[in-house]
């Protein structure tokens, strides 16, 4: 779903969580649930592949007070 990113700034593909995803939100962010959180999926360096990831709210651009970006996994 094409949604805007607050650290891109302009419309991007999102997309929910896996499971494996919601897991590691849920630890980062210290919250019980995540499943309502948009994860963005464009692409900050065409080189190395590396996406933006940062965390949003189907209704709100901006959820918490800075942006959130979900940690790549180990």
């Amino acid at each position: 779903m094409t949604l805007l990113c607050s650290t891109c700034g302009g419309p991007h593909q999102h997309r929910l969580m896996t499971p494996q995803e919601q897991a590691r939100a849920k630890q980062q962010l210290g919250l019980r649930a995540v499943y309502d959180l948009w994860l963005c999926e464009n692409v900050v360096d065409a080189e190395s592949g590396r996406r933006c990831r940062t965390l949003r709210r189907w209704g709100r651009t901006n959820p918490f007070p800075s942006p959130v970006k979900l940690l790549p996994p180990e």
